[in-house]
C-alpha cells in the first residue's frame, strides 16, 4: 500500500493535472487543502481519497462566523464522492495561531459529523520529532469533539477494500 501526497498550496491547475484520472487499487491519494478553490475540486474529484486540512491557508473570519474552509455545499459534493476529510496532528503542532486553528478544526468536524463525511485522523508527521502515539491523537481529537467511532483509524483499510473491488469504472466483482 502507498499513499500518494499532494501539496494544494502551489497552483491549481497543476495540483489537479497530478492526481491520477483513473483509479489506483493498492494507493490512497491524499490532497492538501487549503485554497477554497483547491478544496471545491478535490471534492468534486472521484480520484482523490482524502482531503487533508481544508481550514489551513488564509482566511479571513467574519464577525460572526468563521471561515473554515468547509460549507455545507463541500460537505455535500464530499459525500457524494466518498472523498473524506483528514485532520492533521503536525498542523497544530506547527501553527501560528492555535486557537483559531483548533476553532476551525471544531466547526469542520461538526459539518463532517451533519453531513455524515467520512473523518480521517492522523499525525502525518514529515520528521521523527512531529510524530505522536495513536491513543494521544485519538484522546487529541476526541477534546476537539470528534466521538468514538470518528477517532477510529480503520479508513485507510476500507478504502484500499472499496478501491480493489472496481475492475473498470462501473464494473465491480462479485462477492
Amino acid at each position: 500500500m502507498d499513499i500518494i501526497t499532494f501539496d494544494g498550496n502551489g497552483y491549481r491547475v497543476e495540483i489537479l493535472q497530478k492526481v491520477p484520472k483513473h483509479r489506483i487499487a493498492d494507493k490512497i491519494i491524499i490532497v492538501q487543502g487549503g485554497d477554497d478553490g483547491v478544496n471545491r475540486e478535490v471534492v468534486s474529484s472521484q480520484h482523490v481519497d482524502i482531503l487533508l486540512d481544508p481550514h489551513l491557508g488564509k482566511r479571513h473570519d467574519a464577525m460572526h462566523q468563521r471561515d473554515s474552509g468547509l460549507n455545507h455545499v463541500l460537505c455535500a459534493l464530499a459525500k457524494e464522492h466518498h472523498v473524506a476529510i483528514g485532520f492533521s496532528f503536525v498542523a497544530v503542532l506547527h501553527a501560528q495561531n492555535r486557537a483559531k486553528l483548533l476553532g476551525r478544526m471544531m466547526q469542520n468536524i461538526k459539518l463532517c459529523r451533519k453531513y455524515k463525511v467520512r473523518i480521517v485522523i492522523g499525525s502525518f508527521a514529515k520528521e521523527q520529532s512531529d510524530a505522536r502515539n495513536v491513543k494521544d491523537m485519538q484522546s487529541f481529537f476526541r477534546v476537539l469533539g470528534m466521538t468514538g467511532k470518528e477517532v477510529q483509524m480503520n479508513f485507510i483499510d476500507e478504502r484500499l477494500d472499496y478501491k480493489r473491488r472496481f475492475i473498470k469504472k462501473g464494473v465491480t466483482r462479485a462477492k
